[in-house]
């Protein structure tokens, strides 16, 4: 567990606490996350460490893809050995270049189509809006080992087998669930870092004490909680 300021996103963490787990060589075979924990390189440094990391791979955040109209980057076919791709109507990039991605410094590949093949293409509606220039469509990827790790990612979870598998994951939003009702842990009490952190773990220490209570009781797992709209939408 790891306490942090409200503005730290929660892929930076995923590192710091495999790294922690590592040290204590506690590291699982297998770590469980939300889409708040996984980015490609996430994937790929998980497997470095000999784990797998299971959770929801990042949407591709491309205009077509969100919008599901057009070609998104699935839909190109990369070449990485002569540094180019393949759009789906058969035409190979004439640049290939690298760079930081200018809101996170993640380094990206740039690759971009001839104008001269995306302008007359009967598919350009599908992909992109008439150039100009000497540029047709541009498609940015992730450098190979991350794009291949996300790309395998994203297979996988489409997939029954994923699906059952990720289903655990219920315990742990159970949990959460469980203590922000009991504990009230969406909130601090405590005005710093240090405070508020020896907070979460009375907390983890109080949930721990009432499951074992419930444990030895024989006391009945809760049920799902229905919310009082949708009470009322069922009484209707």
């Amino acid at each position: 567990m790891s306490t942090t300021d409200a503005v730290v996103a929660d892929t930076e963490m995923t590192e710091p606490v495999h790294q922690t787990l590592a040290e204590r060589e506690l590291l699982p075979d297998v770590h469980v996350v939300d889409a708040g924990y996984t980015t490609a390189a996430l994937f790929v440094t998980a497997t470095e460490r000999g784990m797998e990391l299971l959770g929801p791979a990042p949407h591709d955040s491309s205009r077509q893809s969100r919008q599901d109209q057009g070609f998104s980057r699935a839909d190109f076919t990369i070449d990485w050995d002569t540094e180019s791709a393949v759009c789906p109507g058969g035409h190979r990039s004439f640049e290939w270049w690298e760079q930081k991605h200018h809101r996170n410094g993640t380094p990206v590949l740039k690759v971009f189509f001839s104008a001269e093949h995306c302008r007359p293409c009967p598919k350009q509606a599908q992909c992109t809006k008439p150039p100009s220039g000497r540029r047709g469509r541009g498609v940015t990827f992730l450098p190979r080992e991350r794009h291949e790790a996300l790309e395998a990612a994203r297979r996988a979870q489409d997939t029954d087998e994923w699906k059952a598998r990720y289903a655990i994951r219920a315990g742990v939003e159970g949990t959460i669930s469980q203590a922000v009702r009991v504990t009230g842990l969406r909130r601090t009490r405590y005005r710093n870092l240090p405070i508020t952190r020896l907070g979460h773990v009375f907390a983890a220490t109080a949930l721990n004490i009432i499951r074992i209570d419930r444990w030895l009781t024989g006391t009945p797992l809760g049920s799902t909680r229905t919310s009082r709209f949708e009470a009322l939408i069922l009484a209707a």
